[in-house]
């Protein structure tokens, strides 16, 4: 390694972000595939406290090593790294066993019955051969039987699997260092069987999902050597198959590799191989970047044979390095992509994220919100919300900075002051300490495709002029709301900490903005309010008011439902709503009814919330007792009106024979109230809750043919004791359906 990394390590920043006691992971993920693989629960944790303690710098440690292992070690003071001098290899393969949990587990090859007769078989022989070659210097005899084993071993893992052995995969390398140990042939597969099952990412071929996690991480950290890359065509997967499939052993020298090993499996940190591939690369890029005029197939070459250089003496260096990067990496690249490693029981899903079609490293939700509560030596996130000015205004978090992605194509110049805005806000709270500060830029876009879009370009912005640690929040705005959701409905003001407006329309909101910020005495955070202010709405006065005068007037004007008026007949299914985007369509007569009550599924902001109206397009005053004491009221629901922005109004659902109502309570007006919606009972296609809070009922409305469901809106309440209400709300639908079909 170059002189200038192993400075880097020297570094006081680097040793403390590396410090804390050595962890070791228990989880047992290497259940067999074949009843024959009999896994055996041993007492692995006394075997590993006995072999190495994970005491750190306690004086008993090298006591234990002496005594257990029969050798010295060295101990770095307030370090994660043991280093172990020497080891002889009855030590390692002992050591080895216990950290892959296959001490003491018995011989899976003992009901095979030992024939090589697959299909691909010369391909496994000469495979093996190959490998025998690559150690060289063994004994003829010797070298029989290493070919053997790992013929046998390679077989017998793909019959017991259902595998077919193709010549790009990397498992004969994964057994070279696994050979110098000197097992026994049922010790060699037990081992085998493990590295392949905890180590090994599933998925681990050409285009495959860690390659592009792999390239969102390079991109998080090297966004110009990425950007290189990319603009030769040169994908991770490339240069580095063969580097993730065999743990480096295709590429290093067995020493370096079994040194390599002895580092990695103390570590029992499956995805601590992205980071030692990031620093392999991180550490070439001088070369690499070097390269410009070099044709593709040249440059992949060189890349590919970059672990090659390494040393034995290079690798605490590595680790350390690695550690380091870990601990400035987002932890949702863990938490997201747990399914990568593990027991073959758990695939991966249909529903992952496509990671090929990711514009950088996606972050989710509540590691965002619980980030910034951290020490200062954690990742932290500068939340920059790029939604419309109208959206940000009507509810944003509260330590968003606001970037209206608009402006980059319809004001460039107002965009590039607001980016200088964007970057000196950040840099001033960084310096103030606030809670809103953060080293870690985090886009956060509403969540819906289409909208996003001009985001996206915002993005693409930052990482051309690569800038570093650049993320997305997954899932956008919609999935902050949703988050919040689940995790409390009990209040409003439990909202209001999160989620603030600085809309004229929600007076009551700033007033909770302006006691969070003075609550807090955060004046970093109250600075950074004030520069999303002058940043974004900087164009004229003129321009200012319109854009209120917009965000206050959303939707036209729609017919009112008098007061005056008499309730729709029975029988008539009036289709009329509130807001003409709430109309349903036709009564879906002959085709089964999708109506259901059920769990709380994900909620799709893309369908249409008549919550999303303003308040001045429902002006019809009513009084709420008249209402409610009207003949063909069949209940009366009290309940609070859930917005999507998460903030609560008081409220009431009246039923009647063909309807259900919402009325919103008037606060400065008792006893009187906005028809906030009216639906038809024959339009509800579902009532789900949630399973942690089934007090939150969300209404979906639309219509239905022969090509499935249309929804219309989307109308969400916490209602007390939400399974009476819902009862009797279904039982009034049912009826109208049967009224229907009877029709």
């Amino acid at each position: 390694m170059e002189n200038n990394r192993k400075q880097q390590v020297a570094n006081s920043q680097i040793a403390t972000q590396c410090g804390g006691e050595l962890q070791f992971d228990v989880d047992v993920n290497t259940a067999m595939a074949d009843a024959v693989e009999e896994v055996l629960e041993g007492s692995w944790d006394q075997d590993l406290a006995e072999a190495l303690d994970s005491g750190g710098s306690d004086p008993e440690l090298e006591m234990d090593m002496e005594e257990e292992l029969g050798l010295g070690v060295d101990v770095e003071e307030g370090g994660g790294i043991v280093r172990v001098q020497e080891l002889p290899v009855q030590q390692r393969a002992k050591l080895w066993k216990i950290a892959l949990n296959v001490a003491g587990k018995g011989d899976s090859l003992s009901s095979w019955d030992g024939v090589l007769d697959l299909p691909e078989q010369i391909l496994i022989h000469t495979r093996s051969q190959q490998l025998l070659d690559q150690l060289g210097g063994v004994a003829e005899e010797e070298g029989r039987d290493m070919v053997s084993d790992v013929e046998s071993v390679v077989t017998f893992y793909c019959k017991s699997r259902n595998i077919t052995f193709t010549p790009d995969l990397s498992w004969p390398h994964l057994l070279k260092p696994l050979l110098g140990l000197q097992l026994p042939r049922s010790d060699l597969y037990n081992c085998f069987y493990a590295v392949m099952n905890k180590y090994i990412p599933r998925d681990c071929v050409v285009k495959g999902r860690p390659f592009h996690l792999f390239r969102l991480l390079l991109q998080y950290h090297e966004p110009e050597l990425c950007s290189f890359l990319d603009t030769k065509k040169i994908t991770p997967d490339s240069y580095s198959i063969h580097w993730l499939g065999s743990l480096f052993s295709s590429h290093c020298l067995p020493e370096v590799t079994q040194a390599m090993w002895d580092f990695y499996l103390q570590q029992a940190d499956p995805f601590l191989i992205f980071f030692l591939m990031l620093i392999i690369l991180v550490n070439a890029k001088e070369n690499i970047l070097q390269q410009e005029g070099g044709c593709r197939e040249d440059i992949i070459k060189l890349l590919e044979e970059s672990p090659a250089l390494l040393e034995s003496e290079d690798i605490e260096d590595l680790f350390s390095l690695a550690q380091y990067y870990w601990s400035k990496t987002p932890l949702s690249l863990r938490k997201e992509n747990q399914n990568l490693f593990g027991s073959s029981l758990v695939a991966l899903k249909e529903e992952d994220m496509d990671l090929s079609q990711a514009l950088c490293l996606p972050v989710s939700v509540p590691e965002i919100l619980q980030a910034n509560q951290l020490q200062p030596e954690g990742v932290r996130f500068f939340v920059v919300d790029c939604r419309p000015a109208e959206q940000y205004n009507a509810g944003h978090l509260s330590t968003a900075f606001h970037l209206d992605s608009d402006l980059m194509l319809h004001n460039p110049s107002e965009f590039s002051l607001s980016v200088k805005s964007l970057l000196e806000a950040q840099k001033q709270s960084l310096e103030s300490g606030s809670i809103a500060s953060g080293e870690h830029l985090c886009f956060m876009g509403s969540g819906r495709e289409e909208e996003d879009m001009y985001m996206n370009m915002v993005l693409a912005h930052f990482l051309q002029k690569n800038k570093e640690y650049v993320s997305i929040a997954k899932g956008g705005f919609m999935a902050l709301q949703q988050h919040l959701a689940d995790i409390n409905v009990e209040g409003q003001d439990n909202y209001v900490h999160w989620i603030v407006s600085t809309s004229g329309s929600h007076s009551s909101l700033n007033s909770a903005d302006g006691d969070l910020l003075s609550s807090a005495g955060d004046k970093g955070v109250k600075s950074l309010v004030n520069k999303m202010t002058f940043a974004l709405k900087s164009k004229s006065v003129i321009a200012k008011e319109k854009m209120i005068s917009f965000i206050e007037n959303t939707s036209t004007p729609v017919d009112r439902i008098s007061n005056s008026l008499p309730w729709p007949e029975k029988g008539v299914l009036d289709r009329r709503h509130v807001s003409s985007s709430d109309r349903v369509g036709k009564p879906y007569r002959g085709v089964k009814p999708v109506f259901s009550i059920g769990d709380e599924e994900e909620y799709d902001t893309d369908e249409i919330d008549s919550s999303s109206m303003s308040d001045d397009d429902r002006k019809e005053v009513v009084n709420i007792q008249t209402w409610i004491n009207k003949p063909d009221v069949k209940h009366h629901v009290p309940c609070n009106e859930v917005k999507e922005t998460g903030h609560m109004f008081p409220s009431h659902l009246l039923i009647t024979g063909t309807h259900m109502y919402c009325l919103r309570e008037i606060a400065s007006r008792k006893g009187l109230a906005y028809i906030q919606s009216r639906q038809a009972l024959n339009s509800v296609v579902k009532i789900t809750s949630k399973k942690k809070h089934p007090e939150l009922i969300t209404f979906k409305f639309g219509n239905s043919n022969t090509a499935g469901v249309e929804i219309s809106a989307v109308e969400r309440y916490l209602i007390p004791n939400a399974g009476d209400a819902t009862k009797a709300i279904k039982q009034q639908i049912m009826k109208v359906l049967d009224a229907l079909e009877s029709s």
